[in-house]
């Protein structure tokens, strides 16, 4: 006599389930690969983070720059430092509102501590000024068109932007020495931030 005792048949939702089981452990053995990847692409692109770019910097000599202004004049190193420490400013510029509104809202409070902000972008004089006009700005803005000045000081790739500083700063001494350098990713920093981060807040 014939053995007609079959399998159990699984029902749709037991396939379905096993099914499922086997795609979520496909997902995960794809990602325990793929994700490290990314990770550690993202940190190539991006530059890591801004006190790990700045540290190699500090104590170095500034490199120095002669470069035309917005205001028709040119500024060298030796000029902007003349009456006191500068802290040069790279970003982005047209294209990037927080990058000139960050100049007003840092500016006097920087001046009160016998620091003068210089303010360096890199696309066309004309373009700059105008932009520099809407938000009614009036300190001059530094064109380093060849970018060569943003790259003796580390400027350009920062952040993923490889054409352009991202928000970057660099405060110099009189005696012409590399003091603080910092990369933000933010498009804009707060006086109090900025001052706090230069351990100028008063106490």
């Amino acid at each position: 006599m014939k053995n007609s005792h079959k399998p159990p048949r699984r029902s749709p939702g037991q396939a379905k389930t096993a099914g499922s089981r086997k795609r979520k452990a496909s997902w995960w053995s794809w990602a325990a690969v793929v994700l490290p990847l990314a990770a550690v692409v993202a940190l190539v692109v991006l530059g890591g983070d801004g006190d790990s770019i700045a540290d190699s910097d500090v104590g170095s000599p500034a490199p120095d720059f002669d470069l035309p202004a917005t205001d028709g004049g040119r500024q060298t190193l030796d000029s902007v430092l003349a009456e006191g420490d500068a802290l040069l400013y790279f970003s982005m510029g047209p294209g990037c509102d927080g990058c000139f509104a960050q100049i007003p809202e840092v500016e006097d409070a920087l001046a009160e501590r016998g620091i003068n902000l210089v303010p360096v972008m890199v696309l066309p004089a004309a373009q700059v000024a105008a932009e520099a006009e809407r938000f009614g700005i009036t300190t001059p803005i530094l064109i380093d068109a060849d970018r060569s000045v943003s790259e003796a000081y580390g400027m350009i790739g920062v952040y993923g932007h490889q054409d352009r500083p991202s928000h970057s700063f660099a405060l110099v001494d009189q005696q012409a020495q590399i003091k603080w350098v910092h990369h933000y990713a933010e498009m804009f920093v707060p006086t109090d931030q900025l001052l706090s981060d230069l351990r100028l807040m008063e106490a």
